[in-house]
């Protein structure tokens, strides 16, 4: 089968990406990001909207934007998520807006989703890049979500059974970044790597959201 010609100077200036960092809970998609922010990556980090209560030390409009339910709601129905969901009771969404902003600022925007988030953003934006962010081993998610000691006993239940279904959705993605125990920094640099090898792709990733 004949190649079709890509125009060369088409090449020389590739377009942002949008990167969907997902994963079971408690790999550790929020560290992995506050540590990506830290190092002073110029990406655009989307915040989340969500109707599930602060938790200590989290800050509205850095960490979340923390809505009422009849906010949630409306943003809802006025079409201002590339995607929504409800997870574990809450509601979670990804604004619109400022994704578009960023990617028409030639900025490459990284969005943290649940799973089921992931395929939703993707079937919107086929050329979306989904990165799965993997424990080391199970044992080792199972004891990150018990020294976390948000939940009741029936709710960690739930998410241990939930991220072992997640696990198994792996097929869904194009990378996949171990984050283990004491090595964030090599999660950060697969994830950067990963980016750069984005920018020499041929033809360039065009997202319209």
């Amino acid at each position: 089968m004949k190649a079709v010609p890509v125009p060369w100077r088409q090449c020389l200036s590739s377009k942002p990406l949008l990167v969907v960092i997902s994963g079971p809970s408690g790999v550790g998609k929020d560290v992995l990001l506050a540590r990506m922010k830290e190092l002073g990556r110029s990406y655009h980090f989307t915040v989340t909207a969500t109707t599930r209560p602060k938790r200590p030390n989290e800050r509205d409009g850095v960490d979340y934007h923390f809505l009422s339910p009849e906010r949630f709601q409306a943003m809802v129905q006025a079409g201002e998520f590339l995607e929504w969901a409800q997870v574990y009771g809450h509601y979670y969404g990804v604004p619109r807006q400022q994704v578009r902003e960023a990617l028409a600022g030639g900025k490459d925007v990284l969005i943290k989703a649940d799973v089921q988030g992931a395929a939703t953003i993707k079937r919107l934006a086929p050329q979306a890049l989904l990165v799965f962010l993997a424990p080391s081993s199970l044992e080792e998610l199972e004891q990150r979500l018990h020294q976390r000691k948000t939940e009741s006993p029936e709710a960690m239940a739930l998410r241990i059974k939930t991220a072992h279904q997640e696990m198994e959705c792996l097929p869904l993605f194009e990378y996949m970044v171990v984050n283990a125990n004491g090595r964030l920094d090599d999660a950060v640099a697969a994830v950067d790597a990963i980016l750069r090898a984005e920018k020499c792709r041929i033809p360039h990733r065009a997202v319209e959201v």
